[in-house]
């Protein structure tokens, strides 16, 4: 089983952009040291989630020139907000700079706020995501000879002439990630051998104290989904090698006790970001095109932990995550900068990746 780092801090200030872009290259530079496989970023804007992630492709070629031998993912794409053209070059160009170890995780969006900033409704934003990756797949497709490609979806407008460039990296173009929520998501993935995000909740609840339960029924799906598309064994043992189930937050401590205690410390402080938030997200939500259907709870309720964290000791993630190995889970996506990057945090979170390559990761590899 793959371990990867998910990139996922928060800044609560401008002044604090600078230093929490310093952090996380160092954070990314201590896991690459430590042997984990990969290191994903989200795709957010306007609220300080990840500052760098109003253009995580960016970031990831920076760290790539660093660290060629990782692979590099995105959890995920936002598809709604990007322009297909703009959607497919970064992707080849980024292809290329990561010798073809990139893994593009899209989704329809999860923020209002972020939509009314691209000019996209809410409702309409799954809508506009299949039609941007319909037009993603035609823009891969088209030669110069080729008639053009007319976009005409939602704010995403234009004409197409000649052709994508750069081309893609290898014979096929790099590995999209839907998350298998929905049938067609997973069926979308299956049928290209691409690997899947696997969730531990059904919307509209994103929480509970059954998240193996969730990823069992998204993970068979999937699974009998690929089987069906007739692939070679090589093909389906690579996607099930990345399909990937995320932990919002991973936390490791030498017991129990420490863990748990120093996991509140940092929910305490993800809660007040969220809450500073919240405020932006009600005004983006005041009319009915944007209004968010998802129900959630406090981080700091069990119910959320339940479903979005990994703590304990060593010992203890390691029995957690037997039952995941077990099903079939390829790669386990780590959230270890979760909430505010404070001084502490940082080295809250170090702490987890020093003690899962030492003590966690041994057990699966």
């Amino acid at each position: 089983m793959r371990f990867s780092v998910f990139l996922n801090a928060r800044s609560m200030a401008p002044e604090e952009d600078g230093k929490l872009i310093r952090d996380l290259i160092d954070h990314a530079d201590t896991a690459a040291g430590l042997g984990f496989d990969a290191i994903f970023m989200p795709d957010h804007h306007f609220n300080g989630y990840m500052p760098i992630a109003s253009d995580s492709f960016i970031f990831a070629g920076y760290l790539a020139a660093k660290h060629p031998q990782l692979h590099f993912g995105f959890s995920v794409v936002s598809v709604p907000l990007h322009h297909p053209v703009r959607f497919v070059e970064r992707i080849n160009i980024l292809d290329h700079l990561t010798q073809g170890k990139l893994l593009v995780g899209v989704g329809s969006g999860t923020t209002p706020e972020e939509m009314i900033g691209f000019g996209v409704n809410y409702k309409e934003a799954s809508a506009i995501s299949e039609a941007n990756l319909a037009l993603a797949e035609q823009l891969w497709a088209k030669r110069m000879e080729d008639a053009e490609i007319v976009i005409d979806n939602g704010p995403h407008q234009g004409r197409v002439l000649q052709r994508i460039a750069p081309a893609s990296y290898g014979k096929q173009r790099a590995r999209l990630m839907p998350v298998a929520l929905k049938e067609s998501s997973a069926r979308r993935a299956a049928e290209n051998a691409w690997p899947a995000y696997i969730p531990a909740f059904t919307p509209p609840q994103v929480y509970g104290n059954a998240p193996l339960e969730h990823v069992t029924r998204y993970f068979t799906t999937y699974k009998e989904l690929l089987g069906e598309y007739g692939h070679d064994e090589t093909a389906i043992a690579a996607a099930l090698d990345w399909t990937t189930h995320t932990y919002q937050c991973v936390h490791i401590a030498e017991s129990d006790d420490k863990a748990r205690e120093e996991l509140e410390i940092i929910l305490k402080s993800y809660q007040d970001a969220i809450d500073r938030e919240n405020a932006f997200n009600a005004r983006a939500e005041a009319d009915a095109a944007n209004k968010k259907p998802d129900v959630n709870v406090s981080a700091l309720d069990e119910r959320w932990i339940g479903t979005w964290c990994l703590y304990g000791s060593p010992e203890t993630v390691i029995e957690h995550l037997r039952p995941y190995q077990q099903l079939g889970i390829g790669n386990i996506l780590c959230g270890t900068t979760t909430g505010p990057l404070t001084a502490q945090r940082l080295d809250l979170g170090n702490q987890t990746l020093d003690l899962l390559t030492r003590k966690v990761m041994p057990a699966f590899k």
